[in-house]
């Protein structure tokens, strides 16, 4: 073979390998993980890491030809770094997803961002209303605070409670948990007797539980975020609230399965109203648990669910798609997406992206020497109720 021939065939070689490199490198699906690892979210952080992990090992890390790759961000649940970590994903990692959020204020922070690039932004923990009208392109996997808000305001009116404390969490969340429960539990006769607003980060609880004891109510009303509730009760039973007959109720973050079995007794016979409970008598749950168990060595909570249904409506827009990547298609493709997940079965509401699903009235019970959320009542197919009231 002559020089010049040989010279051909290496520019021949060179000129397809760079043909095929934008093509392999458009091979891969990029997601933006963006959760707190660490900070009083953390435990949050962890279920939803978990969970992503455990539906890839179940799933593959393959979807319509493509490959998935998860590039994992720590915010500590401060919106500074959420933007900051959101903006260097989207310019620098050029991700097709951004997902996570453990909070609120988290969320809002890359609603602008994920407009701008048209890039799907999957809320799998923060749950205020407010947060999927923010952006076009967020859809959520979480839940929100109205759902299960006014359903156990509704239930406390009707089953003896008149009198109730409230103490909730000061940001968007902790003030839309108590204005929906507020909404319902007076509209059905009840009473506030107090209520209290606590910082979100590091808050201690001691001075406010006092007054909460002193105000005389039949049960107090807790709405604090994912990882704080353990925290809670051991500060509810050092000031004796659990010996004076007043009972916890709330939505179901205060009672976290993952912390529920390290509150101690002082939490049996605490009513919440919920999405998930590690006690979910399905057989696709007992799957679910059984799996987390053996891969993590703990129960999963209501984040993980939160998660692995998060990165399973990626999977199905994407296979929708046929594997494209625009922004527009793949939101398209979630509307009105539904399958039956470990806590139910759900759906996304194809008007306002966000989740709809059943919510759980739960009782803590003693189960095999272990405390689990028992559910006894279901209310189906719960819309987020706090956009309809605009």
């Amino acid at each position: 073979m002559s020089i010049r021939s040989q010279l051909l065939l290496v520019a021949g070689s060179v000129a397809a390998m760079l043909a095929l490199a934008p093509a392999q490198a458009q091979e891969t699906v990029k997601i933006g993980l963006i959760l707190p690892m660490t900070g009083g979210q953390a435990s949050t952080g962890k279920q939803i890491d978990n969970a992503v992990k455990l539906y890839m090992q179940q799933n593959g890390d393959t979807v319509a030809g493509k490959k998935i790759e998860v590039i994992l961000k720590d915010d500590a649940a401060v919106p500074d770094n959420t933007k900051r970590l959101a903006q260097e994903l989207i310019v620098n990692d050029k991700v097709n997803f951004i997902a996570g959020f453990g909070v609120t204020p988290a969320a809002l922070a890359a609603a602008p961002l994920a407009t701008q690039a048209k890039v799907p932004e999957i809320v799998m923990a923060a749950g205020t209303s407010i947060i999927t009208e923010r952006s076009p392109y967020i859809v959520r996997t979480s839940f929100t605070l109205a759902q299960s808000s006014t359903i156990i305001g509704d239930w406390a009116a009707k089953n003896g409670i008149k009198k109730v404390a409230t103490l909730t969490s000061d940001y968007a969340p902790g003030n839309d948990a108590l204005n929906f429960f507020k909404q319902n539990f007076t509209a059905g006769g009840g009473e506030i007797v107090e209520e209290v607003k606590v910082p979100l980060q590091n808050p201690d609880f001691a001075p406010f539980l006092q007054r909460m004891k002193d105000s005389k109510p039949d049960a107090v009303f807790v709405f604090v975020p994912a990882g704080q509730g353990g925290n809670f009760m051991k500060q509810y039973a050092e000031r004796g609230l659990d010996k004076s007959g007043i009972k916890v109720i709330g939505p179901g973050d205060v009672m976290d399965d993952d912390l529920l079995n390290g509150m101690g007794d002082a939490a049996l016979g605490t009513v919440t109203a919920h999405l998930y409970s590690a006690a979910h008598p399905s057989a696709a749950n007992k799957e679910f648990v059984a799996a987390y168990k053996k891969a993590f060595g703990q129960r999963p909570g209501f984040m993980a669910v939160g998660g692995y249904d998060g990165i399973r409506l990626i999977y199905e827009a994407l296979k929708k798609t046929g594997g494209k990547t625009d922004g527009d298609a793949l939101i398209e493709a979630m509307k009105g997406a539904k399958w039956e997940s470990p806590r139910g079965p759900i759906s996304i509401d194809p008007e306002t992206r966000d989740i709809v699903q059943n919510i759980y009235i739960r009782k803590v019970e003693k189960v095999d020497g272990e405390l689990y959320n028992v559910e006894f009542a279901t209310f189906e197919a719960v819309k987020d109720s706090g956009k309809t009231k605009k």
